[in-house]
């Protein structure tokens, strides 16, 4: 189990999802400055909550484009099998804009389920319909990019459990070693877990999680590099 979430079951009987990050690895970069206020995109962005909004925001999530135009990426630590987790796109100040969307089905890698292996620590989720609509004709998607792709410029949107509002980062990721990505973005603390790394051009080049499930300092967060595996779990989610 990462060490973010052990601390944060700890304090919580819901499962937690951390934004943390390690300081040692890599001679640090000027960090960005980081703000609290709804992202450029809301819609496509929002917050993981057990059940309803009265349970509480304990992971991000945000809206991929599929065929069937239901999917969303987060890291593999937020979801376990996904029962009772609803989806809160453009989440803020205790309202759900886009309405609460219901989890139906968690794609995760083996080596996520069965080892917790952190090169593995990202999943999709099927969302069922809302009033007859699919969750990215109401919102929007991104686009996942599966070339491995670190160098591009990225905007990280994650909602703090402890604000009602996201918190955006631009910053240019670097590679931290093989299968992981980090960024320096300062107050990325516990429920930022899963935020999407997103282009300019809107495309999704990593998940926030990872390296220590998303790292062990607020300031500094990580992703699995999205490449082959990620491109097999995308298929095998979109493939039902």
């Amino acid at each position: 189990m990462p060490k973010r979430l052990r601390a944060v079951l700890a304090v919580s009987a819901l499962v937690s999802c951390v934004a943390l990050s390690d300081a040692n690895a890599l001679p640090r970069v000027m960090a960005p400055g980081s703000m609290p206020g709804p992202p450029a995109e809301t819609a496509k962005v929002g917050a993981l909550f057990s059940g309803d909004l009265d349970g509480g925001h304990f992971c991000t999530a945000s809206v991929v484009h599929s065929e069937d135009r239901n999917l969303i990426a987060t890291a593999g630590h937020c979801l376990g099998d996904g029962e009772d987790v609803v989806f809160a796109p453009g989440y803020h100040d205790g309202e759900a804009p886009y309405g609460l969307w219901q989890l139906d089905q968690v794609y995760e890698d083996d080596a996520w389920t069965n080892d917790e292996d952190e090169d593995h620590d990202l999943a999709f989720a099927t969302l069922k319909p809302l009033d007859g609509e699919q969750i990215e004709d109401v919102t929007g998607a991104s686009t996942l990019d599966t070339s491995g792709s670190t160098g591009h410029e990225v905007t990280v949107t994650g909602y703090p459990s402890s604000e009602d509002a996201a918190r955006t980062c631009t910053t240019t990721p670097t590679l931290f070693r093989s299968g992981q990505q980090r960024v320096d973005c300062p107050d990325f603390t516990t429920g930022t877990s899963g935020s999407p790394w997103l282009t300019d051009d809107g495309k999704l080049t990593g998940v926030l999680g990872g390296y220590e499930g998303g790292g062990d300092s607020p300031d500094v967060s990580y992703s699995v590099v999205l490449g082959e595996q990620a491109a097999d779990l995308y298929a095998k989610a979109t493939a039902g």
